[in-house]
Order: C-alpha cells, then structure tokens, then sequence
C-alpha cells in the first residue's frame, strides 16, 4: 500500500532564493532535519546535512541561501550548492551532492512523497 504525502508548507510561504522551511524525517536512528527551498520557480528539498561534515547547513533557521540568493551555502565552511541538483560546486566537498529528497507542489502546498 502506498503511502499518503506528507505536507510540509504551503507554497506560498517559499519565495525563490528566499528562506527554506526546515521540518524532520523519521529514520531509523531517529528524526532528520531536512528542508525545501524554491529556486528558478520549483521546489526543491534536501536533508539539513553538509556533504562534508554532515553538520546543518543554516545559520539560522531556514537560512539557506547565500547573499544573491542564488547558491545554498554551508555556514560551518561556505561549500557551495547548486540548488536545483544538491551538487557541490566550491568548498571542501566539491563535487558531492546534498541528499536530495522527493518533494512536488500540488493545489498550493509542498509536499514529501
């Protein structure tokens, strides 16, 4: 049986290159932090953990985006991330991907599959 999505916001509350919605996901070694962004008019979500050292990528909560609002950034280093695929593009992780998660728009709201 399939499983019903889950609603994390809705899609009004994301602005493109504007701050994220962070929520949890349930894993086996207990709740995740994760996020969705909107970038380029889509959303895209990922889990809230820096390719390089897995710590969360915000200064503040849902502040993903470096200035221009084009690149999400890792406050501990600056590796930078293309928002649209999770890949890293500068930093110490060049070349890694963020875990990306499946997450769509549907009747005004953001939702995890």
């Amino acid at each position: 049986m399939a499983q019903a999505a889950r609603l994390i916001c809705a899609s009004a509350e994301l602005a493109d290159g504007g701050k994220g919605i962070r929520f949890e996901i349930p894993a086996e070694s207990g709740p995740q932090s994760a996020f969705v962004v909107r970038h380029g008019g889509q959303v895209y979500g990922y889990l809230n953990r820096c390719a390089h050292i897995g710590v969360e990528l915000d200064w503040q909560p849902g502040e993903f985006f470096e200035d221009s609002g084009l690149y999400l950034v890792c406050t501990t280093h600056s590796a930078t991330y293309l928002p649209d695929s999770g890949m890293c593009i500068a930093g110490p992780c060049r070349g890694a991907r963020l875990t990306q998660l499946d997450v769509f728009e549907q009747d005004g709201g953001v939702y995890l599959k």
